[in-house]
Formats: structure tokens, C-alpha cells, sequence
């Protein structure tokens, strides 16, 4: 089971990664693959009453991967995470299959009582460079949370979600693969488009009183 494990996530490396050549490179050069063989360990111990020993397990991962994952969470098959430097998910996460992360991601609580605090993050799903998933929420299967986002509600499944707070976008295409979870055009964003609104309407506005100044004068 751990090797099928191994292996597979190794293939996913190579298939969804372009810069990945070799099983080799991918065994030897990815953090966020050690991160997660790590985490194996961590969480078999913590499942089995060593929480001690799995927080510390734990804790030498994130020294040696920059990757932080409590040895609590839950993750599924073939979990990506892609740099891996700065992801920190939390005791009560959960991960579904097939899972792309970024690198600075956080799954975060925003409760301190224990209890289901943290994100459950379906399958399929990707979550853009820096982007922060805080609280119980769900996100749906195959969901795209973009780059920098801040995600406080759930997400339906198949939305794209950008901005702080992050907002429900239109996606153009029907690619299997959105990197970084961020929507290619960015006039999607829904800040640029309140933007743009209040831009027109400022316009129209300086226009009516360009109007009324003349019919004034003349």
C-alpha cells in the first residue's frame, strides 16, 4: 500500500508537472513529495496514540521540507504540492485526490476551540501561490482558488474563486489544469470589474456636469 502510494504520486509529479524529467529527479528534488511521505509517518503514529512522536516527526519535516502539515490532517491520494515552501494545513484539514498546491498556502482554523476547525478541500482541486483557505469550509471538487486569494465561504464545486475576500469568477475555458488556480483573462477578476463600473459611472458623471455647466453659461 505505501509503495503503490509512493509511486503514484511520483507519476503524478511527472504527469502534471512539466519540469519534472525523471522519477528520479522527482524522488531526490521535491520537497512537497518528502513532505508528504513524511507526513505518512507522522500521521500513522499520531493515529495510533503517539501524538508526541508525530508532532515531532512532523516538526523535522517542516525543518527539512519548509512544509508544515499536521500530523492530524488528512490527505489524499496523489496531493501535489508544488515548491512547498511556506504551506502550513492544519490539524482538522482534510484533502481529497488529486490535490494541487502551491507554494505560501495555507489551510487555517479561525476558532481556537477544538473540534472541526479547518478546511475540507475536495477532489480535484487547485489552490493558487499564497492563497489562504481559513476555517470549516468546504471547498467543492474541482474548484480553483486563485493566486493570493483569501477564502472564507465555501466553494461550489467547479467555481473559481479570486480576490480578498475571494469572489466567484467565470472560467473561459474548460482546461483540466488552471496553474496557479488563476483565470488566464484577468478583466475576470470582479475587483477589476467594480473597478471598471465605478470608472463608467464616474465618467458619465463628470459628462452630466460638463452638460449642466453649459446649459448654464449659455
Amino acid at each position: 500500500m505505501a509503495l503503490m502510494f509512493f509511486n503514484e504520486t511520483v507519476r503524478a509529479y511527472r504527469e502534471r508537472d512539466p519540469a519534472a524529467r525523471s522519477n528520479l529527479e522527482v524522488i531526490l528534488c521535491y520537497p512537497g513529495l518528502h513532505a508528504v511521505v513524511i507526513h505518512k509517518l507522522s500521521s500513522f503514529l499520531w493515529r495510533h496514540g503517539l501524538m508526541t512522536l508525530g508532532r515531532f516527526v512532523s516538526n523535522i519535516g517542516r525543518f527539512l521540507t519548509g512544509v508544515e502539515i499536521h500530523p492530524g490532517a488528512k490527505l489524499g491520494r496523489r496531493l501535489l504540492i508544488d515548491h512547498g515552501l511556506g504551506v502550513v494545513i492544519g490539524e482538522t484539514a482534510e484533502i481529497g485526490d488529486d490535490v494541487y498546491i502551491y507554494h505560501l498556502v495555507t489551510l487555517g482554523g479561525t476558532s481556537s476551540h477544538a473540534g472541526k476547525r479547518h478546511p475540507t478541500v475536495g477532489d480535484n482541486v487547485i489552490i493558487g501561490a499564497g492563497a489562504k483557505v481559513l476555517g470549516a469550509i468546504t471547498i467543492g471538487d474541482g474548484a480553483r482558488i486563485g493566486a493570493n486569494a483569501v477564502v472564507v465561504a465555501p466553494v461550489p464545486a467547479g467555481t473559481t474563486v479570486v480576490g480578498i475576500p475571494a469572489r466567484p469568477v467565470e472560467r473561459t475555458g474548460k482546461s483540466r489544469f488552471d496553474a496557479y488556480g488563476t483565470p488566464e483573462d484577468p478583466c475576470l477578476d470582479p475587483l477589476l470589474q467594480e473597478v471598471d463600473l465605478l470608472r463608467n459611472e464616474l465618467t458619465d458623471l463628470e459628462n452630466r456636469i460638463a452638460r449642466l455647466a453649459k446649459d448654464r453659461i449659455f
